[in-house]
């Protein structure tokens, strides 16, 4: 985990365990929300969901993907006109530069195919741990990390699982304390949970699942508030919520 600490309290591997449970009892068949019908589409949806709505970025992939089937179609686009195509997605010239890199970079390196390795994916534009870990995990069954989008960071930071304000951080803490068995469904289930039940606004506590287990001074007030495991961390700088 981070810097110091584990030095001031160590995780409780029963309530990781008892969480886990919780997640899987009610989080069953989580499944990513972004449409997909092959690891390029998925790679190139997830680029595109950054800062935007998996439900948005739906709404435009079903037009992209028809459009642009295959790496080398858009990797041969008119660029503005893809520009356009991402527009309502938001960071529409960023997006499109990257999602045309990377299928460039995936010809040109890769024989036309997403590659299988951390080390390799994140050699592509637009993608860094986060998108690397969605594909891995999603499309080839590798957990190589724990994602770590807006829900995943906030729940974690609730239930006290970490005190880290970075993404990367964050997984570091995570990998230590969950199941390698684990880091896929935690990651799919967790973020069901922020996205409908722990909120970043109003959360619904008294439907949460895991309340027990919570310590965020969010927790609604007249609810059993868990005993803190740590030194409360500084409060992290304010993420945007999306999805």
């Amino acid at each position: 985990m981070t810097a110091g600490f584990p030095g001031r309290r160590k995780r409780s591997e029963q309530r990781v365990a008892a969480i886990l449970a919780v997640l899987d009892r009610r989080f069953a068949d989580a499944r990513i929300a972004l449409e997909h019908g092959n690891a390029f589409e998925l790679l190139i949806a997830t680029i595109l969901s950054a800062q935007c709505t998996d439900q948005r970025v739906n709404l435009v992939t079903r037009d992209l993907f028809r459009k642009y089937s295959t790496p080398k179609a858009l990797a041969s686009a008119p660029v503005r006109e893809l520009e356009q195509d991402v527009r309502p997605t938001g960071f529409y010239r960023n997006k499109a530069r990257s999602i045309q890199g990377a299928s460039r970079m995936i010809l040109e390196r890769f024989d036309g195919k997403v590659p299988e390795t951390m080390e390799a994916l994140i050699q592509l534009p637009g993608v860094a741990r986060k998108t690397a870990n969605v594909v891995l995990g999603t499309c080839f069954g590798k957990a190589e990390g724990i994602v770590v989008d807006t829900h995943v960071a906030r729940v974690a930071r609730r239930l006290d699982l970490t005190d880290a304000a970075t993404a990367e951080r964050i997984e570091q803490d995570l990998m230590r304390i969950v199941p390698r068995s684990r880091w896929i469904s935690f990651s799919l289930q967790t973020i069901l949970h922020g996205r409908h039940v722990c909120r970043a606004r109003r959360p619904l506590c008294r439907q949460c699942p895991v309340v027990k287990e919570c310590t965020s001074r969010e927790k609604a007030p007249d609810l059993p508030q868990a005993k803190p495991s740590r030194t409360p961390a500084r409060t992290p700088r304010k993420q945007p919520d999306h999805d």
